[in-house]
């Protein structure tokens, strides 16, 4: 049987960090990664999407500066995000928060950060399998590290066996295997394959490829552009992000399984009064590139697709983990990275520069050969950034199109106050409603910073 110091099953964001952490402490790291082809990649790699961008903070979080990357990785500046409501609307230029990174942000091509991550990796002493499944980890509480059998097992789907002294599950928002392995330390009505399924612990995310106008580009090049309240569903909405090349990147993102019947058609602008369903994914693109553009162009042929970016056709589905952050079964030398740990914000979608974090952590320790401290490091390293997320989130949860039209125009009246551009800092020169908002995010934020983890560590039996 083979044997290596860290198992790391996938090799995305999470994944990759994990083993370039590992790789540079000494140990002997393999990452599994059963890989997916893609029109606009080279090689197989991981179920890469190019959905989010990087604000300037996460650079910091992520600990890898753009000026690292290979040319082609970073698509656009960005210099302000800009939130629209069904009829108000607020641009935010900075987020407030201290950076090394002089940007508001940047745009990246995922597939081509996944292969430089990967590449960091190799270049590291870490190996790479593509095109290898893995069908489950049988571990043994017995074994201590460092004995002669492994205390880990990694079955493969080709019938053979990796043994490890540690593991670090990195297999995205899906958890295929990761929830089969939490199964075995969780009482069984408490169980991660039910807590964490799919459908109730994910939003699904659909987004196009097109190649817009030059005025429409020239607007949001270097801008990320979000509408909020314009479609039914807790932190449901869609977005425009720039590529190179006049492509841009519109999607949304929203909860699966949601019943029509439970809004109000004619209070979302991207439902019609006719509608027997939730619309699919590329029918709210259709509407959407409408609704704000279709008085000046035809839609269908001034904003083609470009169907030879993404994962098919100019077009991608995927899977968002939108549940609150887990803790590992670290006593079993088990660490949770990235999206299978459920890190990806739910309310603004961005997930890599805490994929990376994570996975960065975990690697080292398992390098350090001891993996009793990720729980507490994770939290001291993102913790804050969860936590401001998960309010946000919960804040909104109940909103309708008049709650998000009312909260935008008092975020605006904020930004008006503050001539930096920043947000919360002059409430109280901006009304009423900006005090409300201040106050309820301060109230909620202590509230979630108590509670924001979804299995706690103290919930595992060993």
């Amino acid at each position: 049987m083979e044997r290596v110091d860290v198992a790391i099953v996938g090799g995305g964001p999470a994944g990759s960090s994990a083993a370039h952490a590992a790789a540079t402490g000494g140990a002997d790291a393999l990452v599994l990664e059963k890989g997916v082809p893609r029109a606009d990649r080279d090689r197989l790699g991981p179920d890469s999407t190019d959905a989010a961008g990087i604000l300037d903070y996460w650079v910091d979080i992520m600990g890898i500066h753009p000026d690292e990357f290979d040319d082609g990785v970073v698509q656009r500046e960005l210099n302000r995000a800009e939130f629209r409501g069904p009829d108000e609307s607020a641009t935010l230029t900075s987020t407030g928060i201290d950076s090394s990174y002089d940007e508001f942000g940047y745009t990246f091509h995922r597939a081509r950060f996944d292969d430089w991550l990967r590449d960091r990796a190799e270049d590291a002493g870490a190996e790479y399998r593509a095109g290898v499944s893995v069908r489950g980890v049988d571990t043994d509480p017995d074994v201590s590290p460092g004995s002669d059998d492994p205390r880990h097992r990694v079955e493969l789907a080709s019938g053979e066996t990796v043994g490890a002294e540690f593991v670090v599950l990195a297999d995205g928002p899906q958890r295929t295997v990761t929830n089969k392995v939490l199964d075995e330390y969780l009482p069984a009505d408490a169980a991660a394959s039910d807590r964490l399924a799919s459908r109730t612990a994910n939003h699904i995310a659909y987004q196009e490829y097109r190649r817009v106008p030059e005025e429409v580009y020239e607007e949001v090049n270097d801008a990320i552009v979000f509408w909020w309240g314009v479609m039914p569903g807790e932190t449901a909405y869609p977005w425009i992000f720039p590529n190179a090349d006049r492509v841009c990147r519109i999607g949304l993102t929203m909860p699966i399984g949601l019943d029509i019947d439970e809004f109000d058609r004619d209070a979302y602008a991207l439902l019609d009064a006719d509608d027997e369903s939730i619309p699919q994914g590329g029918e709210y693109v259709r509407r959407l590139l409408e609704w704000q553009y279709g008085d000046e162009y035809d839609v269908e042929d001034d904003f083609p697709l470009v169907e030879d970016a993404g994962k098919r056709n100019g077009t991608e589905t995927y899977p968002i983990s939108s549940t609150r952050p887990i803790d590992s079964p670290t006593e079993a030398g088990i660490a949770v990275a990235g999206g299978a740990m459920g890190t990806t914000s739910a309310f603004h979608e961005g997930g890599d520069h805490v994929a990376v974090r994570t996975g960065a952590i975990a690697g080292e320790l398992a390098a350090a050969g001891d993996m009793a401290p990720y729980n507490r490091r994770w939290k001291e390293a993102i913790g804050d950034e969860i936590v401001r997320n998960v309010t946000m989130a919960d804040m909104v949860a109940d909103y309708d199109p008049d709650d998000w039209n009312r909260i935008i125009g008092a975020a605006d009246a904020m930004l008006a106050a503050d001539a930096s551009g920043g947000l919360l800092s002059q409430p109280y020169r901006s009304g009423w409603e900006s005090v409300k908002l201040l106050l309820g995010y301060k109230w909620n934020k202590r509230r979630v910073k108590k509670d924001y983890v979804g299995i706690d560590e103290s919930e595992y039996v060993y």
